[in-house]
């Protein structure tokens, strides 16, 4: 296995790490507390959340997809923003499940229009940008939402999906939005394992 390799799969694995303390120390080598009071120090209170994520980039060295999960967490965490709450004042909620099948399978549940309408009936969505087996994007109903679906292969029979559906107006929106695709993931399992 190349150095190449082994660099991207651990930042594959440590960027989607469980939202702990410890998952950020072993992918930034600072935990929480440390990097809250570093942006303390700094005066990240005083400051918009782009320049926050931009100093994390170029003082740090930060990854862009770390310093943004850091500075909504600094944000939420310093009360300078609601839960769940993004810069633009909507919302976004996140689902995933594993499943038993490669991953080729599970991202053509996806784009396969016949396929999808098994297991998500009825929605609406207009494929915006796709790399095969590993992302696609989609306009959900009238394209003022987003649907930003990620995969990972875990073997060959085994593979992750992981839905971030964004845009989301309000926190009611929210809540159904996340018991949705609970319970589609759960449909579309149930089809592919079947």
């Amino acid at each position: 296995m190349s150095a190449k390799h082994d660099k991207r799969a651990h930042r594959e694995k440590t960027q989607h790490e469980p939202r702990t303390s410890e998952g950020m120390q072993r992918a930034t080598g600072r935990d929480r507390d440390e990097w809250f009071a570093q942006l303390d120090a700094w005066g990240a209170t005083d400051r918009e959340y782009r320049e926050i994520a931009e100093w994390l980039v170029a003082k740090h060295g930060l990854s862009k997809w770390w310093a943004q999960k850091l500075t909504v967490e600094y944000e939420e965490a310093r009360g300078m923003r609601a839960p769940g709450v993004r810069s633009g004042g909507t919302f976004t909620v996140t689902a995933s499940k594993t499943v038993t099948v490669p991953v080729e399978r599970l991202f053509k549940a996806f784009v396969d229009p016949e396929l999808r309408e098994r297991w998500l009936p009825g929605a609406v969505m207009r494929e915006r940008t796709s790399q095969p087996g590993r992302s696609v994007r989609f306009d959900w109903e009238d394209g003022e939402m987003r649907v930003n679906v990620g995969f990972t292969a875990e073997g060959a029979a085994k593979s992750q999906v992981a839905v971030e559906h964004e845009r989301l107006p309000h926190t009611k929106a929210k809540n159904e939005a996340r018991a949705y695709w609970r319970e589609r993931l759960a449909a579309l399992k149930a089809l592919l394992e079947g």
